[in-house]
This record gives C-alpha cells, sequence and structure tokens, in this order.
C-alpha cells in the first residue's frame, strides 16, 4: 500500500489528490493521510482547510490511525519506544528530494511525503483529472455568468498573487519571480498568437490588478472570497488561455482547462530555492511555456 501525506491549500492539496489517482490508474494500492487536518493540535488545521471536501470528488480512500503509525513506527507502546532505542525506527517514509521523482511509481509500502508538482507524475491522466476534479454549484449566480459569457471570447486568465508573497515569512521564498516584465511578456505572447485576447485578472490583490491592468480588454474578477475563492480556479480553467503566477492554484486552473489549443505559460521558477537549471525545469514541464523574472522565454 501507498499513504500519501496532504498538506497546504487547495493547489498543494490538489496534487495529492492527482498523485492518488495516478497511483491507482497504474494499479497500486494507495490512501490518502489526512492527519495535518484532521487529528495534528496545532498544525495545518489551524490556518488551512481541507478544502478537497469543498470539491465535489469521487471517493478516495483515507488511512487510518494505525496504518500511519505502522507507517511511520510512531507506536508509542513501551515495546515500540524500547525496540526502537535498541534497533532504530523502521520509518517507511520516503521524502521528495527532487522535482521529479518517478521511481516512486515502483514502490510498494511506503509513506510519500512531498508536494509533487512536477508535470510529469500526471501529463498521462490529465483527462480522467478534469474529468474527476469538479467544483461545487456557486452560491453566486455572478460564476455562472462569467462561464457564460467567454464561451464566444478568446478569455485569457492572469494569475497575480501578492499578499502572503509580500510577508516576511514567504518573501524570500516568493518574491522577485513574477515580475512585471514575465506579464509583459506572457500578455505579449498570448497576444502575438491569438486574435483579440480579453484579459481576466483573479488577485488576492484586486486593487494592486485594478490599478495596474487597467486596458480596455482586461477585467478584474473581484467577487470571489472567502471559501468561494476557488470557484477562481473554477473560472481559470473556463478560459481558453492562461497566464499562471507561481502559485499552485493558478497551475491547476490552467490545468483542468479542456480546451485542446489552448496556451499555458507559467513563471520558469516557483520559488527562489529552486536548484534545478533552465534544461531540467523544461522537460519537466512539457506543453508549457515557461518565462523568466527578465520576460525571456525559456
Amino acid at each position: 500500500m501507498i499513504i500519501i501525506h496532504v498538506m497546504g491549500g487547495l493547489g498543494n492539496q490538489l496534487y495529492h489528490y492527482a498523485l492518488y489517482e495516478k497511483f491507482k490508474f497504474i494499479g497500486k494500492d494507495v490512501k490518502l493521510d489526512l492527519y495535518a487536518y484532521k487529528e495534528a493540535a496545532g498544525a495545518e488545521q489551524e490556518w488551512r482547510s481541507l478544502e478537497l471536501e469543498w470539491l465535489d470528488l469521487p471517493q478516495y480512500e483515507v488511512c487510518t490511525a494505525d496504518e500511519r503509525e505502522l507507517f511511520m513506527d510512531s507506536s508509542m507502546k513501551l515495546a515500540d519506544r524500547i525496540r526502537r532505542k535498541l534497533t532504530g525506527r523502521r520509518d517507511k517514509t520516503v521524502r521528495e528530494k527532487a522535482d521529479y521523482m518517478p521511481e516512486i511509481f515502483a514502490m510498494d509500502d511506503v509513506y510519500l511525503y512531498g508536494f509533487w508538482g512536477c508535470e510529469l507524475y500526471y501529463k498521462d491522466i490529465i483527462p480522467l483529472l478534469q474529468e474527476k476534479i469538479r467544483f461545487p454549484k456557486s452560491s453566486n449566480p455572478r460564476n455562472q455568468e462569467f462561464i457564460d459569457a467567454i464561451r464566444h471570447e478568446n478569455a485569457v486568465s492572469i494569475h497575480i498573487r501578492r499578499k502572503d508573497y509580500l510577508t516576511v515569512a514567504d518573501g524570500k521564498r516568493y518574491m522577485g519571480i513574477c515580475t512585471d516584465a514575465y506579464y509583459t511578456n506572457a500578455i505579449n505572447y498570448i497576444s502575438e498568437r491569438i486574435e483579440n485576447p480579453v484579459f481576466y485578472i483573479f488577485s488576492d490583490d484586486t486593487i494592486y490588478a485594478k490599478e495596474h491592468y487597467d486596458k480596455e480588454n482586461m477585467h478584474v474578477v473581484d467577487w470571489n472570497t472567502g471559501r468561494e475563492s476557488l470557484h477562481d480556479m473554477e473560472l481559470m480553467s473556463h478560459c481558453r488561455h492562461n497566464i499562471c503566477a507561481n502559485s499552485t492554484f493558478s497551475i491547476w486552473g490552467a490545468r483542468l482547462n479542456k480546451n485542446p489549443d489552448k496556451i499555458m505559460i507559467r513563471p520558469l521558477h516557483n520559488d527562489n530555492y529552486e536548484t534545478s537549471d533552465v534544461e531540467t525545469v523544461c522537460e519537466n514541464w512539457p506543453g508549457w511555456i515557461l518565462i523568466d523574472a527578465m520576460g525571456s522565454i525559456c
């Protein structure tokens, strides 16, 4: 059996769900571990919600506390504690150590801990994921009106994530990636290839977005907040093309886009601590256009 640790926000949770579906696709026995949201005191659940529960997903299997304890060798029984001191821990955890680790698909009886964000993990099951990952009906009629209105447009989503990326905690890791040059050249790339593009801007800083993207063919989507924010991902998926931030949220918005001729653009790097060279990143993200902070297409 494979157990996958689930953590992070909606975008990261979808990576874990997608990896779950990939293991099922290749015939493996697999379960998700929701400990971080259901049982861990003072952990993810204090500032993150299990947003997978908000989606209309097929039923997925969840590991039990006993199964987690067995795989992580975390039993607090006296005999197990003594045995660990004498012979060491029998921990079956496999931690993510590289952008792409295809060897995990040959493993059995392991506990997978990581984010598993590489496109290569899921490329062969994207149509399956597009069918299985469904959004609940929105209580706001503006979302359906948006979907209906863009059916005959060359709609392009632009995701701008700012607020948490500007804090001291996140700034070192995520600042300086999605520059003005990145967005300018991404918009130019789209505009040179499709007729009459209409850009829809999704952002956690709508005041900034309205000030900086005020052209006639640009519109800021500002009505989905709180729990309804997941519908921004849904709306992104209904656009014909996608310009993403260094955010799993908009990456999934683009990935769930069913347009066979879509153009998907993402930053070359997702964070400032990545060590992969340009060639490796491009190989790991087939089908995507990658643009660096200087605006160069890689």
